[in-house]
């Protein structure tokens, strides 16, 4: 049985989509089969983490949603883009790791900005994607804010990941998407603290947070400069795996495995 986990922000800048990667990384170096579908469709850009180049690729995501082709069709195989710093791939055989991506084309995001789609066509192709590539987990990259797919995305979760850095806005988001979440019956719930400056108290922010929504808080992710210099063409918890950012995605790991 697949473990489906959403990503999600309320707004966007949170750093969703690099979590998000790093977690499916962590999870294939535990040994699993990990699929990602980047359904942030008008702004695509978690294939640069594992140095895709969607110019050489046919099926997206936005094929699948105008039926050109099944979801599994426009799954690739992105283990080699797990890499150590000195570029060596390191995933051994049990961990695998596959991504949906969506298109880069302004035309194509353009068209399905203008024409729509249908919804619960992402949710067969969730299920179609997961028993064809018998994935213990998939992890879907949302885009921010709520919307109908978004909606969809949380409602057949086991698992939502809620991304928020520490900033009033965010803050007022982040209520917002849990109302939500706890009317659809997540069965698990957890926030994640993006962007906070090495001066803050980690553990008193996260005891605060909590004290507020009255959900668990699995990590503080640390504002980072080496995360600035890999610039989106690496996952940091492969190129720096002491560093404490892969820490605590850790500690995420272990929360939802």
């Amino acid at each position: 049985m697949t473990k489906i986990i959403s990503t999600h922000s309320y707004r966007g800048g949170t750093g969703k989509s690099n979590v998000t990667a790093n977690i499916a990384a962590a999870l294939a170096l535990r040994g699993h089969k990990v699929g990602i579908v980047d359904t942030d469709i008008q702004s695509p850009g978690i294939h640069t983490l594992f140095k895709m180049d969607l110019n050489t690729v046919h099926n997206t995501l936005n094929n699948f949603l105008w039926g050109h082709c099944r979801m599994v069709e426009a799954a690739h195989d992105v283990t080699a883009g797990v890499v150590d710093g000195n570029g060596a791939q390191i995933l051994g055989e049990a961990g695998q790791l596959f991504l949906v991506p969506s298109s880069i084309k302004t035309g194509e995001i353009a068209r399905i900005l203008k024409e729509k789609y249908n919804v619960e066509d992402l949710n067969r192709g969730f299920i179609e994607l997961c028993d064809s590539l018998d994935l213990d987990y998939l992890l879907i990259d949302t885009h921010p804010g709520v919307n109908e797919e978004t909606l969809l995305s949380i409602a057949i979760s086991d698992t939502l990941l809620l991304i928020l850095r520490p900033d009033i806005q965010d803050y007022q988001g982040t209520a917002v998407t849990l109302e939500l979440a706890r009317k659809l019956e997540v069965p698990q719930l957890f926030l994640v603290v993006n962007k906070a400056l090495d001066t803050f108290d980690f553990q008193d922010l996260s005891q605060r947070i909590f004290s507020n929504y009255r959900t668990p808080v699995v990590a503080v992710l640390p504002l980072t400069t080496e995360l600035i210099q890999i610039g989106s063409t690496g996952l940091i918890r492969t190129l720096q795996p002491n560093h404490s950012f892969t820490l605590a995605i850790e500690s995420i790991v272990d929360a939802i495995e």
